[in-house]
């Protein structure tokens, strides 16, 4: 018999990546807040990579510790293995990525949900979701009771109509064995809310004690371990190493031979994988000339003997699994812990999304994470975090919260989601940023700290930490401006031996930082004026000094565009008004309902033409 159980501000369905970021965003606000969840024993579960970061991802998590989030928190307590990516190419590349004890993980952000002020978690299956006349949210659980909520953010992972692959068996389940939510699915489609089929897949985990180490490479850790959050009050660890394999002619021949028996290749599986994380038998079939792949073999934990095998994804039958894997070097003799399988799952068009991440068509309603049609834990989490301030906002009745492209890869990540689409899981990278040189892993607290002070998710404490150093950064800067480096021996056989010219006059110190060859820290011995500062304060520096340049033409390129984000849109608008509008314009517009002509001209199928139609019909109207 169905009971009322309680009513919140706001309600948080799903306790993964972006959930749980959403939940503790929402609590840290002052909001009375309830997070949802199948299992409260796999709160912050990885169920694929036992990693955090990497390329592009790393900038992401340094962005959500600026903002006041808890990931870069749970990643530093948890690593195993930290290293720094993209190094050999330009600071705005460089990404830091760690090996996670995710058990541990896992635990940390269950203990820190617990302890949470304005924060509850119930273990409960949603299979009900509707609005009441009241504008309030009913959610009914598996067991009847109902719960009323001001807001309600889904961010339910791979769980919502959630089906796994392996071979010719196939059953409804969410990741690792746990129940999947087949009866939201059935519910969000009676809303109104129209779902897609995603998929994503994971690889093997295989036995430790059945690999021959000896015949592969070590992957060692970065003698400089770098942080994901401000947290100095401890010091993470290097606890282990990684090793990289290869497959080979035996193994692509084994997956060739039994094509036939892949749900990927016989019709079985109807919903879209990652464009950019296929399985091991897509890229045998896509890159045919290609000789090897790259395996990473990378522990899972400290007190397991788990290993994931990243980059060996698949949906095969579990005995041609067992039989490829054993073709590779190093793992002829494996054993295999948890098979490889596809997962099939319900998402949404995030085109149906405000920026904000609420609905354009339900009001306090909100997606986070995979929900959203994104991948990766990191994805998940950025939206998550968003997701719960906007809901707080929506219900204080306050403007919503929109970073827009150029003060962070947030802003990127949302924008290129709820403007364009996605037609494969979305996964952030690098090259999806056309400002990427402004906003780097290094500077992320630089740019949205204040963000995570003024909505009370940052402490005012680390808040004048931040102002600090960005007063630091500056009276450097134009220090070594001003800095005179007299021409001498010692400097001249420095120079000559990085193969760059000698001094003949003196020569100001920014100028030698801008040299290819030198660094801040190298010229330190001829820098008589030179003040003890912080490692993080020297290292922006020397990158502001030698991209001086280039960062200048990027934010005039910011200034351009943040004039066309200025130029705000009506919510409600019919763009069948505008005369001159092609067609397909018009309905792309209608469709999304762009805030402003800046997301306007972001918006595939609306052309310069159709923008600059656009901008004299609101100069006519004065609109």
């Amino acid at each position: 018999m169905k009971y009322f159980a309680k009513e919140y501000d706001v309600a948080v369905i799903g306790a993964g990546h972006a959930g749980i970021e959403a939940a503790l965003a929402a609590a840290r606000m002052g909001a009375n807040t309830c997070i949802f969840t199948i299992s409260a024993d796999w709160v912050g579960n990885m169920p694929c990579n036992p990693s955090i970061g990497g390329s592009s991802k790393g900038h992401l998590v340094r962005e959500i510790d600026a903002l006041g989030g808890e990931m870069g928190l749970a990643a530093d307590h948890n690593m195993i293995q930290s290293r720094m990516l993209g190094l050999g190419k330009g600071p705005a590349i460089h990404s830091p990525r760690a090996q996670i004890d995710r058990r541990n993980y896992s635990a940390y952000m269950k203990n820190v949900i617990e302890s949470t002020e304005n924060l509850e978690m119930r273990q409960a299956e949603i299979v009900d979701l509707k609005q009441c006349e009241n504008g309030l949210w009913e959610l009914t659980t598996k067991l009847e009771a109902i719960y009323h909520a001001k807001a309600v953010i889904l961010a339910t992972g791979t769980f919502l109509g959630g089906m796994v692959y392996v071979g010719d068996v196939s059953y409804a389940s969410g990741p690792d064995g746990l129940f999947p939510a087949t009866d939201l699915s059935i519910a969000l489609n009676k809303l109104g809310v129209k779902t897609r089929r995603f998929k994503t897949g994971t690889p093997s985990r295989v036995n430790k004690r059945t690999i021959n180490f000896e015949k592969l490479e070590v992957q060692e850790a970065d003698e400089k371990l770098v942080r994901f959050s401000h947290d100095k009050s401890f010091t993470p660890e290097n606890k282990t190493v990684c090793h990289i394999t290869y497959t080979n002619a035996d193994t692509h021949k084994v997956i060739l031979d039994n094509l036939d028996r892949s749900p990927l290749y016989n019709g079985s599986i109807e919903g879209i994988g990652p464009r950019y994380c296929p399985s091991i038998e897509s890229k045998i079939m896509t890159f045919r000339d290609k000789e090897r792949h790259q395996v990473f073999i990378e522990p899972c934990g400290l007190n397991t003997q788990e290993m994931y095998l990243q980059g060996l994804s698949s949906s095969l039958p579990e005995d041609v699994q067992l039989k490829f894997l054993r073709t590779i070097p190093g793992l002829e003799n494996v054993e295999v812990i948890r098979t490889a399988y596809a997962i099939e799952y319900d998402c949404i068009d995030p085109l149906s999304l405000k920026a904000s991440l609420e609905f354009l068509d339900f009001p306090g309603l909100f997606g986070a994470g995979q929900f959203n049609g994104s991948s990766g834990y990191e994805e998940a989490a950025a939206q998550g975090i968003m997701a719960g301030i906007n809901a707080v906002l929506k219900i204080r009745g306050e403007e919503p919260f929109i970073l827009d492209r150029a003060s962070s890869y947030i802003g990127t990540l949302i924008d290129d989601l709820v403007t364009k689409g996605c037609q494969d899981p979305y996964r952030m990278m690098t090259s999806r940023s056309e400002y990427r040189l402004i906003i780097r892993q290094d500077n992320a607290d630089l740019r949205l700290t204040e963000y995570g002070y003024k909505y009370g998710l940052v402490s005012k404490a680390r808040y004048d930490e931040v102002l600090e150093k960005k007063e630091l950064i500056e009276k450097e800067l134009e220090r070594v401006k001003n800095v005179t480096i007299p021409p001498s021996d010692e400097i001249n056989n420095l120079l000559v031996s990085r193969e760059t010219s000698p001094l003949k006059t003196g020569t100001k110190l920014v100028e030698l930082i801008r040299r290819p060859q030198l660094g801040y820290y190298d010229l330190a011995p001829f820098d008589k004026t030179r003040p003890e500062l912080p490692d993080e304060v020297c290292e922006e520096v020397e990158i502001e000094a030698k991209y001086e340049g280039y960062i200048k033409r990027q934010q005039a390129q910011i200034s351009e565009m943040r004039r066309l984000e200025g130029k705000k849109l009506p919510e409600d608008f019919d763009y069948n008004n505008i005369i001159g509008l092609r067609l397909e314009a018009r309905e792309k517009l209608n469709l999304i309902k762009p805030a402003s002509v800046g997301q306007a001209s972001r918006i595939s199928g609306v052309s310069p033409a159709d923008i600059s139609v656009l901008l004299i019909f609101l100069e006519k109207e004065k609109i």
